[in-house]
């Protein structure tokens, strides 16, 4: 087996106002800007729009889609999430419960339960260009989910009338963002990698 023929497998934190893609047809920033000589053949893997942040997978293994979202037992993402206003109780217990949000054109989908918690800001948390001030209110929440419909965690806070101001993956079931910084790419061995994505039959 030649070095070509090894996967590789890599995490970033994917910056604001970049999208998750080397090659697009509009004027955007693209992974391929980062400081980093990705191998050929490297594609992301449950991205992330232009305006969110955070853990993004990127890898060379063409199965890594089917068997991190495609298999029997769903994985867990977490999101650090900023909001316009004081959230309540009651609405952050609506957000946990599910609410209903736009799927598709005049179809609605009600979220599945999901695991919902205010949180202070996390000391050291890397700063954010558009990011308001801190004295005027907002919420910080996690939101842990086990489902990924398009643009779920935005849309879920806009059904309960809090706006989305910033938005950040953090962690992949195991597979943490931890420290790394904006734009910074660490790549791991396959084994770790699938062992913190709790996947155990990546060799089959």
């Amino acid at each position: 087996m030649t070095k070509s023929d090894i996967n590789r497998y890599f995490i970033i934190n994917k910056p604001h106002n970049m999208v998750s893609q080397f090659i697009s047809s509009h004027e955007v920033r693209l992974l391929g800007e980062l400081a980093f000589d990705f191998p050929e053949g490297t594609h992301a893997i449950g991205r992330l729009d232009n305006h969110s942040e955070g853990l993004l997978i990127l890898t060379t293994n063409k199965k890594v889609t089917r068997l991190l979202f495609q298999g029997k037992a769903p994985h867990e993402r977490t999101y650090l999430v900023r909001v316009k206003g004081i959230m309540s109780q009651e609405t952050l217990q609506r957000l946990k419960e599910g609410v209903s949000i736009c799927v598709g054109e005049g179809q609605e989908y009600v979220t599945t339960p999901c695991n919902v918690e205010i949180v202070e800001r996390p000391p050291g948390l890397f700063d954010h260009p558009r990011e308001l001030p801190i004295n005027v209110p907002h919420t910080w929440l996690t939101i842990t989910l086990t489902e990924g419909k398009f643009h779920q965690v935005r849309k879920m806070v806009g059904a309960v009338s809090h706006r989305c101001q910033r938005l950040i993956r953090v962690s992949i079931e195991d597979l943490l963002l931890g420290d790394l910084q904006p734009g910074e790419v660490k790549e791991l061995p396959e084994e770790e990698f699938f062992s913190l994505l709790k996947i155990d039959d990546y060799k089959d």
